[in-house]
């Protein structure tokens, strides 16, 4: 299992010019073989005859002419224009499998990066050896066990990064979940998650509402600014740490979340939240996506396969607040502003976003009984007649 760790990193300023630079040349190489590629696939469109753009020979070319022409990429280690032309022929792959779009060039000052082999570096407690540059210090040491795969070095805001990715066989550095029961997990604007166990909701940070008025003084103070000037400079890296800290605030919100839920609870019920569909509404796209829906499903996912859990996705459609969670019956509409109502069939008085979990913990139970299969399935089954389906129970709720 491919697991990556990502460390800061405390560059002097020597170290730093030397970073910038290596993002640089990873940056012009690949916008160079972008536009080689473009160039290649076009003449073979009009002379079938000429061979298509590859990976392989792109770095052939490159490498005839870069002591002649771009002499500067020899400053650098080889890595770093060597994996942006495997960055470009991955974006392809990507793009012809339908998974992303067609590659774009690069921008300077943008994802500034650059990656490395695990022959061309080497980690030893608190610190990296980095080729042509020397010994780096990291803001902590690797905490995962097993063999270094790669390293991309990264620039967020002002501050430089290090993602080690580790192939660890075991990954049982995680203790196995307490196995609390099942629950269900409600995502919302107001509050972040409402769980199927009762308690209050849990409201999330939302640090972009909370640091808006500062991120506008800062904006407007950008714009004020004459274009290639060094006080523009200035003004822009003050935005970017400002959204740095936003983003920082969100992650370790969500981590802090994620990693509480799968330390309690072995299966997880959520929703499938269409995001992309959701945003449209301009009322409340904000708020929607400074909760962070799409990391906190992501992030989930992968703590509980660490700790032997497992996340049950409910269907898009599933109607988990129309639903009543005692009876069963299903309204046929419910607005948004409604947040709590009462079942015409069976009088329960719900609150809106405690009975989506409820029926999504319902949902994960059923999912799990379904999967595990019942007395007398199968093809190997000792009776006759397959037995009726008896009603089952799991934490003392019933399960529709």
């Amino acid at each position: 299992m491919l697991i990556a760790h990502k460390i800061a990193l405390d560059p002097n300023n020597v170290q730093a010019s030397y970073f910038a630079k290596a993002a640089g040349v990873a940056r012009f190489t690949y916008n160079w073989a972008l536009a080689e590629w473009m160039r290649q696939y076009e003449a073979h469109k009009v002379d079938p005859g000429q061979c298509l753009p590859s990976k392989g020979a792109l770095g052939r070319q490159l490498n005839a002419i870069k002591r002649e022409q771009f002499p500067w990429m020899l400053e650098v280690t080889k890595n770093a224009p060597q994996k942006a032309i495997s960055h470009l022929d991955m974006a392809f792959k990507n793009f012809f499998a339908g998974r992303a779009h067609y590659p774009r060039f690069h921008k300077k000052g943008v994802h500034d990066s650059f990656a490395l082999t695990n022959d061309q570096f080497h980690v030893d407690g608190c610190r990296i050896h980095i080729p042509k540059l020397g010994w780096v210090r990291m803001r902590e040491s690797l905490r995962l066990a097993g063999k270094i795969k790669s390293a991309t070095v990264s620039r967020t805001a002002q501050r430089w990064y290090v993602s080690l990715t580790v192939d660890t066989v075991d990954v049982s550095h995680l203790p196995k979940a307490e196995n609390q029961g099942v629950v269900g997990v409600d995502l919302g604007v107001s509050a972040l998650a409402t769980l199927s166990t009762g308690g209050s909701p849990i409201s999330g940070p939302k640090p972009h509402r909370a640091l808006l008025a500062r991120q506008r003084k800062l904006a407007r103070s950008l714009s004020r600014k004459q274009n290639g000037s060094a006080n523009r400079g200035k003004a822009k890296f003050k935005l970017a740490n400002l959204h740095s800290r936003i983003a920082a605030i969100r992650s370790d919100s969500l981590n802090k979340l994620t990693t509480d839920l799968t330390r309690r609870f072995h299966t997880i019920g959520i929703e499938d939240l269409n995001v992309r569909g959701m945003v449209k509404n301009r009322c409340l796209a904000r708020s929607i996506l400074d909760m962070g829906f799409f990391e906190f499903r992501r992030q989930l996912r992968y703590k509980a396969a660490m700790r032997g859990g497992q996340v049950i996705v409910a269907d898009r459609f599933f109607a988990s607040s129309k639903r009543c969670s005692a009876c069963g019956f299903q309204l046929e509409t419910l607005s948004l502003s409604i947040r709590e109502w009462t079942c015409p069939t069976c009088g329960s008085h719900h609150n809106r976003d405690v009975n989506a979990a409820i029926n999504l913990e319902q949902m994960a139970v059923s999912s799990t009984v379904s999967a595990c299969g019942e007395e007398g399935s199968g093809r190997g089954r000792k009776n006759a007649a397959k037995p009726a389906s008896a009603k089952q129970e799991a934490n003392s709720k019933f399960v529709q």
